[in-house]
């Protein structure tokens, strides 16, 4: 049987879940955020050694293969939805992860509302923005369903777009990665390497996420100094780490960890940081990292602290998933064994001629300062066309908090607890 190349791309940074409510409501995300941090958890110790920085959008790469698995049929779609965590109820997914795209940008218009409101009052000059965009990159003239068209473009926002990979793949390439990098502000350039796509290629789903937020309590410059960090439990080095006094900050003594929430303007959004208690704990913390404790640390009690924080700034290059995916067990929507991709609600079925997942990539980008942050990822996803006071009690010392070694951290949707970016720190420089 002869096998040809299509590809499917998908991304988003989204660079993103909660508890399950009825799936009837309207409003629902718990779906959404539920299955991005459950994946987020499975890739984050396979993105990067154990000993190296790590970032990745859980958000982006839920949201790509969300609208792949919207295509997928018989036995790939049931691996799919097992290995991506997704609920039996199929319909209730999409309409989820529809509601959490229009409530994550709701939240830039929120916060236009109150710089607007607050700007005679010293408050927050700029809104955040958040940009989440998917689009449908297609060979001209392919039998695409029409049903699966609709399904993403009402779901996820996702319009097509048809490309020609038979005869121009690199000019196709070329658009794709230029539309991902205009979406992320030419902060995520070249998602889809060099033969990434070729003559064999069919379809791209490609989603974007792009953030950029001041904190709701800036950290004084003035106070940024160069102070330790442990390294490896013993080597030290000094960076650039901020300091912050405030009674807003959340924060939660875990076993063997200490979460600690920063708002960003608005409080829609926050950093999570967690900080292991032994300076040679990432790795100990890191294995019992689960989707329910991002979500129950996402909900911090506020607490005075003084909070140290290193400056960050991240960016890794591409990373190709299609094996990590595949070692969690996604395999027959790889068409492993060879003839087993069934994606027949995406196009027709035939047997010389069928879609397959070639490749997934991802690429995400995040910088950290007294100001703020700015964060923004993609994936591609490359198919095979297979053939809140009565009495005052005295005011408690507030508790300091040195953020000195290896950590790991999440951009969270508050109340969801979903993560749009989830990552480890091992060297802030």
């Amino acid at each position: 049987m002869h096998l040809r190349k299509s590809v499917s791309l998908v991304g988003g940074f989204v660079f993103l879940q909660a508890a399950l409510a009825s799936p009837a409501l309207a409003t629902d995300t718990s779906f959404a955020a539920s299955t991005v941090n459950a994946l987020g958890v499975d890739l984050l110790a396979s993105v990067a050694k154990p000993n190296e920085n790590a970032l990745l959008s859980p958000y982006s790469i839920q949201s790509a293969l969300a609208m792949t698995y919207a295509g997928a049929a018989s036995e790939t779609k049931a691996e799919m939805a097992k290995v991506l965590h997704y609920p039996a109820d199929e319909a209730a997914l999409h309409r989820s992860f529809a509601n959490f795209r229009r409530e994550l940008e709701e939240i830039h218009e929120r916060t236009v509302k109150l710089v607007n409101k607050s700007s005679h009052e010293n408050g927050p000059g700029e809104p955040i923005t958040l940009m989440i965009a998917n689009r449908l990159y297609g060979q001209s003239g392919y039998a695409f369903r029409p049903t699966f068209l609709s399904l993403v473009k009402d779901n996820y926002g996702a319009p097509f777009q048809p490309v020609d990979f038979i005869h121009a793949s690199e000019n196709a390439r070329s658009e794709i990665n230029g539309w991902v990098s205009e979406r992320t502000h030419n902060r995520i350039n070249d998602l889809i390497p060099s033969g990434g796509v070729d003559e064999k290629t069919r379809l791209a789903l490609v989603n974007a996420i792009y953030f950029k937020a001041a904190w709701a309590e800036e950290f004084p410059e003035n106070s940024t100094r160069a102070e330790p960090f442990f390294f490896d439990g013993t080597k030290v080095e000094k960076v650039q780490t901020m300091r912050l006094q405030s009674s807003h900050l959340g924060y939660t003594r875990g076993e063997g960890f200490k979460a600690i929430t920063i708002r960003y303007v608005g409080g829609d959004v926050q950093l999570l940081v967690l900080l292991p208690d032994k300076k040679d704990g990432l790795a100990a913390l890191e294995a019992k990292l689960t989707p329910l404790l991002l979500a129950k640390c996402a909900k911090s009690a506020p607490t005075e602290l003084i909070f140290y924080l290193p400056k960050f700034k991240m960016e890794p290059p591409s990373i190709p998933l299609g094996s990590v995916l595949q070692s969690l067990g996604l395999q027959k929507a790889f068409n492993q064994p060879r003839g087993s991709a069934d994606f027949d609600r995406m196009a027709p079925r035939k047997p010389d001629d069928y879609l397959a997942l070639s490749e997934v990539f991802h690429k995400a980008f995040l910088a950290l300062d007294e100001q703020g942050t700015e964060a923004t990822a993609a994936t591609s996803i490359i198919t095979l066309a297979a053939f809140g006071v009565a009495h005052v009690a005295p005011r408690p010392k507030p508790i300091e908090v040195r953020v000195d070694h290896p950590f790991l951290f999440a951009i969270q949707h508050r109340t969801s607890g979903a993560c749009l970016f989830l990552g480890r720190v091992v060297d802030p420089r």
